[in-house]
């Protein structure tokens, strides 16, 4: 790894571990690489992550590139989103964000996949002068094709659609639109939909307005009537009657304005106009996956920062489990 990639930076850290900002030597990209202590944390959530990261191949979802091996770390190696966050940018970002944002969902559940856990935070900026919208983090994601039916209460509470909450087998694709829902709404009012005005950290509050779909958008907030409808079609506690990302396709809100590139995306059906690159076999990615939930060595570490960086992340995660109430 650190014969073929030169460490830049750090660009955040998490329960799963810590992204860095790296150079190919070779080729001189910029790409960002997510890396993963050996062992224990190498489960089925990250096996999943990587085998649908890697088959999903659009302009609205960073790329995949490989996943490598260090002596201590499982490495992933994936598109470099120069823009950051959406959200530190929502202020200036525009409204053309949520059309490349259910470009990339509808192209997600057309391979079948679910995310599971679209929000804000998971949606990134490219470097371009008209910055694109790139979907990240497969952490939660499931595969119809490859995995069960998801029944479990996973994502970030505030975009969590009511079914997620019944413990019972639900549609993750249904769920996803009540997510992109959430994003829509705090991109156009700056503020969660469902959190309590007067106690935005309570999270039983929360939930409890999830559940009973208690919302509404402000007055000074200047919101199209055609917004309005949508999100009222996308807010709707029961999924058998919620819109679907091929209806929000069609809804007057999406298509006003609709840029020409995503159209036209959609016309060739998704298909990617960029170049290929070679792709990582299946077969060698399980491999390495596979060997990853072997525990590293400690005392191979090349780098003293990354190690430096994933003590500190042990000592937040026993913190955040002694701090746990629900």
């Amino acid at each position: 790894m650190e014969e073929r990639y030169e460490a830049l930076k750090e660009l955040g850290a998490g329960n799963f571990g810590v992204a860095r900002l790296v150079r190919d030597k070779r080729t001189k990209e910029l790409v960002a690489v997510k890396y993963i202590e050996r062992g224990k944390k190498i489960d089925e959530n990250v096996q999943r992550e990587i085998i649908n990261h890697q088959s999903l191949r659009h302009p609205n979802i960073v790329r995949f590139k490989e996943v490598c091996l260090t002596p201590t770390h499982l490495a992933i190696v994936m598109e470099y989103a120069a823009g950051g966050e959406l959200f530190e940018k929502i202020c200036s970002a525009g409204r053309f964000s949520e059309d490349e944002l259910i470009s990339g969902v509808s192209y997600c559940h057309s391979m079948e996949i679910c995310h599971r856990d679209l929000k804000l935070e998971n949606t990134l900026l490219d470097g371009s002068p008209t910055p694109r919208v790139k979907i990240c983090d497969f952490g939660y994601s499931k595969s119809a094709l490859l995995h069960s039916k998801p029944k479990s209460t996973v994502g970030t509470p505030a975009y969590i659609a009511p079914e997620v909450l019944s413990r019972k087998e639900y549609d993750g694709k249904v769920a996803d639109v009540w997510s992109c829902g959430v994003t829509l709404y705090v991109m156009l009012v700056g503020s969660y939909p469902f959190e309590d005005p007067e106690d935005p950290r309570n999270f039983r509050k929360t939930i409890s307005r999830i559940l009973g779909v208690q919302y509404s958008i402000p007055d000074y907030v200047r919101v199209s009537s055609d917004c309005r409808r949508l999100l009222s079609q996308i807010f709707v506690s029961d999924p058998s009657k919620r819109i679907t990302i091929p209806e929000i396709k069609q809804h007057p809100w999406f298509l006003k304005n609709l840029p020409k590139e995503i159209s036209e995306r959609e016309k060739a059906n998704y298909k990617d106009t960029e170049p290929a690159e070679p792709a990582q076999a299946v077969d060698e990615i399980m491999r390495i996956v596979q060997e990853a939930k072997t525990p590293g060595d400690m005392s191979k570490v090349m780098d003293p920062a990354l190690l430096a960086e994933m003590a500190a992340l042990e000592s937040d995660d026993e913190e955040a489990d002694a701090e746990e109430t629900y």
